[in-house]
């Protein structure tokens, strides 16, 4: 209900630290791309980190759903699913730091400006992926012409510049 716009994602990071706290990842790392965080859970033994990814920031358009949980911010909303990617990168995060039933390391990347801010890129130029280690990375997406309980994984980029 509180859509934040382009790099300006303080306040859903500073929720999704606090969440992260509650369950006990292993490290959590802030203001990565201005508003970005990257934490950390350590798995069963020796293996690669695996990145899972999220965009958390909304589009800059007013929200006539009539939803309940529709946006409190007039021209803001998330019409592009950020805050159910947000929220599945959480139950992940939950789940893993409950089980570890992996090796290796899992990075838990929720990023900002995924709509046309380039914040993918500026993580990247921040230098997680050396930081961390990732060797490769996950994002975390609803697609909506997949049936209910699905998931699916494509090998390579699913974008092109």
């Amino acid at each position: 209900m509180h859509p934040e716009l382009q790099f300006d994602c303080h306040q859903t990071a500073a929720f999704v630290v606090e969440r992260l706290k509650e369950f006990g990842v292993d490290e959590i790392h802030e203001g990565i791309a201005t508003s970005g965080v990257v934490a950390i859970l350590n798995g069963q033994g020796e293996g690669p980190t695996i990145g899972l990814r999220a965009d958390m920031d909304a589009l800059a358009m007013q929200e006539t759903t009539g939803a309940d949980y529709a946006s409190a911010i007039d021209g803001r909303m998330h019409a592009c699913g950020h805050d159910g990617h947000t929220t599945m990168l959480l139950g992940a995060a939950r789940y893993l730091a409950e089980t570890r039933r992996f090796r290796g390391r899992v990075a838990l990347i929720f990023q900002p400006a995924e709509e046309g801010g380039g914040g993918a890129q500026v993580m990247v130029q921040n230098g997680i992926m050396e930081r961390f280690d990732i060797k490769s990375v996950l994002p975390c997406t609803i697609r909506p012409v997949c049936p209910r309980g699905i998931f699916t994984v494509r090998r390579g980029r699913s974008w092109r510049r």
